[in-house]
């Protein structure tokens, strides 16, 4: 087997990245403001149905700069869009741990879109009876235990936060010649 390595040029790097489709879920809900930002951007968008996570991204075919086939980002970001979405998903143990399962096989982000969501679980500012420790102590058990992180920023800052994401990570790859 023969593994090819290109050194991209900044151009290249450039015209590549400028090609990045961002992969939607066809299940993603209530995502409006990121898809709104992404156009705004004139980001490509694909509606696909994924195993894990809500959003990812792909690089198309393109000949001309040794791309021979479409490539997908082995990554994920999962979206909650607060913290009651992230408590019952915690709550609903074996769910949420099945798909953790899944996801950590490839780097994966947990984005919660409130600002102020972790003093909210140290405050226990959320809807269900969940202890605020016990809680904050399963969400970090988790990240530890499947390799993840969790972010929390406004929802306003979803769809900049998931663009560069994977622009990033992509750019990395490419320079690397992991992809």
């Amino acid at each position: 087997m023969t593994i090819i390595h290109y050194n991209y040029s900044e151009t290249e790097l450039k015209e590549i990245l400028d090609s990045m489709i961002i992969i939607v879920d066809t299940r993603e809900q209530k995502n409006q403001h990121v898809l709104d930002y992404l156009r705004k951007k004139k980001v490509a968008i694909k509606f696909k149905g994924m195993k894990t996570g809500d959003y990812s991204a792909m690089i198309p075919k393109n000949d001309e700069l040794g791309i021979s086939r479409d490539m997908y980002l082995n990554a994920a970001i999962e979206r909650k869009n607060g913290v009651d979405e992230l408590v019952q998903s915690i709550k609903d143990r074996s769910r949420f741990e099945n798909e953790l399962i899944r996801a950590s096989r490839h780097p994966f982000t947990l984005l919660v879109e409130d600002l102020e969501g972790y003093q909210k679980i140290l405050n226990g500012k959320y809807r269900s009876k969940y202890e605020p420790k016990a809680l904050l102590g399963s969400l970090k058990t988790f990240e530890v235990r499947y390799g993840f992180s969790t972010v929390f920023l406004s929802p306003n800052a979803t769809g900049n936060y998931i663009y560069h994401h994977f622009h990033y990570m992509t750019r990395e790859l490419l320079k690397g010649g992991l992809v």
